[in-house]
C-alpha cells in the first residue's frame, strides 16, 4: 500500500463509524467485536488495494454464512410445512438461498453503499452487482452468527425469509426457481437418483480478480463446464451448460452409477 493508498483508507474509515452504527440498528444487533462486522463488508479487491494486516476480505465469513443460511432456512422450512415432503421443501430452499434472493435482501438492507470495494471494482458497478450482494448478505450472516450466535443470526434472517415466503406463497403453492443448480439437481435426481456434484479445476488471475473454472459432475461423468469470478458463479454457469446439453441423462457412466447405487442400497 503506497502512502496516498493510506491516507485515502484512513480518510474512508474515519466516517465509517456511523455508517456501522446505523447498520448495527438495521441487523438488531451491537456488535462486541466490530472488526468482524467490518471483514464482512470487505471485499477481495479492497484487501489488495489496501493491503495490510488488519485489512481481511469477507470470503471466509460468506463460507460460514451460506452454512449458516442453510440450516436456518431449512429448519424454518420443516417447521412452516409438516406436510411437505422433501421435493417441495428442496424446491422452496432453492427459492430462498438464490443469488438473485439474497441479492434484493442485501438491497433493502443498503448493503451496496456499505461495500468496502477496490477502486476498479467501485468504478464498474460492484456495488449493485447481484452476485457481489448475495456474497456480502452470506458474510454479514457469518458475523453475525460469530458475534452473536445461532440467536442473532436467526432474530436477524427469518423476517426476510419469512417475507419471501410470504411473497412466494401470494403468487401460487409452488415457487419459481430461476437456479440452474436447482434445476439440474432435481432432473437428476428424477431421472437418475443421483446429486450432482461440483469441483474446481482451475483458477488463474490475480488474488484481488480471479476465475474459477468448475466441472459438473453426474456419477463419474462431467455433464458441465463452466467459469465465473467466484465459485458461486462458475458453478451456476456449469450447472447451466448441463442443462443446455442434456445428452448426460442417456450416459453409460451415469447409468452404470444409478445402478451402483441401486445395488448398495438394496
Amino acid at each position: 500500500m503506497t502512502d496516498g493508498d493510506a491516507r485515502e483508507a484512513q480518510q474512508a474509515d474515519a466516517g465509517a463509524g456511523d455508517s456501522l452504527s446505523d447498520l448495527e440498528r438495521r441487523l438488531g444487533h451491537a456488535f462486541a467485536r466490530r472488526q468482524v462486522l467490518v471483514d464482512a463488508l470487505t471485499h477481495r479487491s479492497y484487501a489488495y488495494e489496501y493491503a495490510a494486516p488488519d485489512v481481511v476480505n469477507n470470503e471466509r465469513l460468506e463460507f460460514l454464512g451460506d452454512a449458516v443460511l442453510a440450516l436456518i432456512s431449512a429448519d424454518l422450512l420443516y417447521s412452516r410445512y409438516p406436510q411437505a415432503d422433501e421435493g417441495a421443501l428442496t424446491q422452496y430452499r432453492a427459492a430462498l438461498v438464490q443469488a438473485a434472493t439474497l441479492a434484493r435482501f442485501a438491497s433493502a438492507l443498503g448493503l451496496g453503499s456499505r461495500l468496502r470495494l477496490g477502486r476498479g471494482e467501485d468504478a464498474t458497478g460492484g456495488r449493485a452487482r447481484s452476485g457481489l450482494l448475495a456474497a456480502a448478505f452470506e458474510a454479514i450472516l457469518g458475523a453475525l452468527y460469530l458475534d452473536g450466535g445461532m440467536a442473532a443470526a436467526r432474530a436477524f434472517l427469518e423476517p426476510y425469509l419469512l417475507e419471501e415466503l410470504g411473497r412466494i406463497e401470494t403468487v401460487g403453492a409452488e415457487p419459481r426457481i430461476k437456479d440452474a443448480k436447482s434445476r439440474l439437481q432435481e432432473l437428476a435426481q428424477g431421472a437418475l437418483t443421483l446429486t450432482p456434484r461440483y469441483q474446481v479445476v482451475e483458477e488463474s488471475g490475480p488474488s484481488h480478480d480471479r476465475t474459477f473454472v468448475v466441472e459438473a459432475l453426474i456419477g463419474e461423468v462431467v455433464v458441465g463446464r463452466g467459469s465465473g469470478k467466484n465459485k458461486r458463479q462458475a458453478e451456476q454457469a456449469a450447472a447451466q451448460a448441463a442443462l443446455a446439453d442434456p445428452g448426460w441423462r442417456m450416459s453409460d457412466s451415469t447409468a452404470s452409477a444409478t445402478d451402483l447405487t441401486s445395488e448398495t442400497d438394496a
